[in-house]
């Protein structure tokens, strides 16, 4: 792909930026303007493209960087450029999206996981934590869930908002998925109060660990 290219694309993600939208995302720390719905329509438009993706990454522009995610090729980027990509990613739709769209879907995934997981920077360990949720949903073997459920007992009432967020869901997720461990992540979750008064949406649950997993479990044995 030619820079022409990139400067089409940046031009089209241009037009398509919305102010409104943007004092939206700016409250969430997101610095970008675009529909996400019209994100998601130009880059099926642009069908994989692996090298344009990662001229727009370069550019460091956030709508540049969602689409990016959205066309590259995940098994296609090496564990390094991974790790570079997670610790360059400040804004939290983009790590988000990279996580779950790119990272995830890597042969690099598990070893990365392990590497950022105890990452002194909190964004990059919220990645490691979001990886170990993924595990412990869909391939919990081999994973130390009570020794999970202590680092997130010592550690999540006062880690900053991304890793508590991130502590959180797994902690949700493990009393969600391993009954077994289901009463101690409830009292582990009403002990700490961790996202306890979070704003919630009509018809949408609770990020609340109790109030989540309960929720969950019942829905589940309602299916």
């Amino acid at each position: 792909m030619t820079e022409t290219t990139v400067a089409e694309v940046l031009a089209e993600l241009a037009e398509l930026d919305d102010p409104r939208i943007r004092a939206v995302n700016e409250k969430h720390g997101d610095d970008h303007g675009v529909n996400l719905g019209k994100l998601r329509a130009l880059a099926k438009r642009l069908k994989t493209q692996q090298e344009l993706a990662r001229r727009l990454w370069a550019t460091a522009d956030t709508a540049a960087r969602l689409l990016a995610l959205l066309i590259c090729r995940p098994k296609a980027f090496e564990r390094d450029e991974l790790d570079t990509m997670v610790r360059d990613a400040r804004t939290p739709k983009v790590h988000d999206w990279l996580v779950n769209y790119v990272v995830k879907k890597s042969p690099h995934a598990e070893e990365l996981r392990v590497a950022w997981f105890a990452d002194p920077d909190p964004v990059v360990a919220s990645a490691g934590w979001a990886l170990t949720t993924e595990r412990v949903a869909k391939k919990p073997a081999g994973l130390d869930l009570p020794g999970l459920l202590d680092t997130i007992e010592a550690e999540m009432k006062d880690a900053p908002d991304r890793l508590q967020w991130a502590m959180n869901h797994c902690l949700a997720q493990i009393g969600i998925e391993h009954a077994e461990h289901r009463t101690r992540a409830l009292a582990i979750g009403e002990r700490l109060e961790v996202l306890k008064d979070y704003p919630t949406s009509p018809g949408c649950t609770s990020p609340f660990a109790p109030v989540w997993i309960t929720e969950m479990v019942r829905r589940k044995n309602d299916a």
